[in-house]
Parts: structure tokens; sequence; C-alpha cells
């Protein structure tokens, strides 16, 4: 199987990293990247690489997509109606299946063999976990071909409705800012009661870490480990009542809620965004102003202008 990664970023990176890791051949890999400290670390692991778009990134049986999700429009208009029946795989939050398909597609509709993956930050150590939602053409082979690339950063999910990836967004994208906002809590409550810096992010790191493989050795539910802990009249107990005085569990769920909504907002607006942007565009019109480095999306959309 050769894959094309279009944008070589952290992400690529991981994944590309536990794939040679289990065996896979580097080259068998293409990446279209633009930066150069980037295209250095590809490099030093076999893999090939292009400064600005090239055709041989077509000539994978799976092409992942890892640009920013306002970048993707431009990012793929090299791709449009160019495709036989490659695996097409997005890790852009935020962009639907239905807006890619038609991106990619021609005159005569979109392309459908599009698998939509959210993955989450602990993959960049391996330790993720992605959801996954795949158009009704993908095949059986090519939905195995997705599971494993994902499953090189972690554990996998498969969705039946691709509205759920807004929850996927909402749990597991979002979710490590939460475990990060309560260490940040845990911490910081821990330098009040006396300890000094470097003892109290010990303290707070080394107790989320031995609770999480506690509860994921444990047969017993987060709420019976929880109990477990918490003795009649003890000073768990005074926490957890402080807790729930504060609604604190109503609270957080309320905003996880929250995120899944943002998430299906945002899906609509880069697809109502990208109507504005046509691959002929020129840097002046629509990239002007754009935030962040220059990506793959930048030096696609160049491509395109010059081939005009």
């Amino acid at each position: 199987m050769k894959i094309s990664f279009i944008g070589g970023g952290n992400m690529t990176q991981a994944i590309l990293g536990g794939l040679i890791a289990s065996g896979y051949a580097a080259h068998d890999c293409f990446v279209v990247e633009p930066m150069e400290a980037a295209r250095a670390k590809l490099a030093s692991h076999g893999v090939a690489a292009s400064e600005a778009w090239d055709r041989r990134a077509l000539e994978a049986d799976v092409i992942l997509l890892a640009v920013k999700p306002q970048m993707m429009r431009i990012a793929v208009a090299p791709m449009a109606g160019a495709l036989g029946a490659q695996l097409v795989i997005s890790i852009a939050a935020g962009i639907r299946t239905g807006d890619l398909s038609k991106w990619l597609g021609d005159v005569k509709g979109g392309y459908e063999r599009i698998v939509r993956a959210m993955p989450n930050t602990p993959a960049l150590v391996h330790a993720g976990i992605t959801g996954l939602y795949a158009m009704p053409l993908v095949a059986a082979s090519q939905k195995t071909s997705a599971e494993a690339l994902l499953a090189a950063v972690g554990k996998t999910f498969w969705c039946d409705d691709e509205n759920m990836l807004d929850a996927v967004t909402a749990v597991s994208g979002s979710g490590p800012a939460y475990v990060f906002y309560f260490i940040e809590a845990l911490e910081a409550a821990a330098l009040e009661l006396g300890f000094d810096a470097d003892a109290a992010r010990l303290f707070a790191l080394e107790t989320f870490a031995g609770s999480s493989k506690l509860a994921r050795m444990s047969a017993d539910s987060p709420a019976t480990l929880r109990a477990n802990v918490t003795s009649k009249r003890g000073t768990t107990e005074r926490a957890i009542e402080a807790f729930d005085h504060a609604q604190l569990k109503s609270k957080f769920i309320d905003g996880v809620k929250a995120a899944a909504l943002r998430s299906a907002e945002l899906g609509k607006e880069l697809g109502r965004a990208a109507i504005d942007i046509q691959p002929g565009d020129t840097k002046e019109g629509t990239m002007k102003g754009a935030e962040h480095r220059v990506g793959a999306g930048d030096k696609l959309a160049d491509h395109k202008m010059e081939s005009k």
C-alpha cells in the first residue's frame, strides 16, 4: 500500500513514525510539505517529500489530508477530478465529507471514497484515540487500510453516523484540554497547600497518570473506583461535597455539550466559507491576511495559479 500525505506536520510525522516502527516501508510514503524543517525530519526517516504540489501524490492507494481546515479547499484543488479509486482520509477538524466530496469531484459529481477521521493530540505520543466515519462507497478493504493507518497512533472507533464526529470532537478531540485543565487545577491546589512548583507538578501528573492506569486495568467502573477512595466522613468525601455544591459535574457536562454544538457550527461555517475560495484565486485575494505559517494548502494554491 502506497500512502501520500498532504501536509507533513506533527500529526503526519506521528502517523509515519508509528507505521515505520511497526515495519511499514518508508519508501512507500510520499509527503507534500512546504516547510524545510519538516521535510528534513521526514528525510531522516527515509520518506520522500516535495515542497509544492507533485503529481506523485496521486500515485498512492491512500491520500491522507493533514492541512488546516481553512486551507482544505485550496489544498485539494489540484486533485479535483483527478482521482481514480484512491482512498482519501481527512484528519482536518470540522470538514464534512459532503463538502470534501464536492471539492474533490468533477462535473459528473462528487468523489465518495472518503474517510473522515478525528484523532486527538495524545496521538503525538502514540496514545491517542481516533473516531472514524466512512462514506458508503468506501470499500471494506479501504476501511481496513484507514483503521491500520490511524491505529499507528492509538485506538480507533468507527461511527455509523457522521454527525457523531461532533460528539467525538467534544469528548476526545477537545478532551485532552479538559484533562490538562484539571491537572492545572490540582497543581494550583498543591501550590496553595505548600508544595514547591516541581513537587506540585509531579504529584498532579502522577496522580492523573496512575488513576488513569488503574481505571484502564480495573474491572470496576470509574464511579466505583471513586467510591472506593471516598471513606465516610473522610477527606475525599469533604472534597466531593464541595465539588457537588459547586455543581462541578453538571457544569463540566454542559461544557462538553457546548463543544459538540460548536463542532457542528464550525462544520457549517467551513463549508460556507469555502464557497468563496476558488482554486484560481490569488494570494492577494483569498490568501490575504491568512494566519499561521504557510502550509501545504498555500503551496498547492501557488501550483494551481501557475498552471493556469
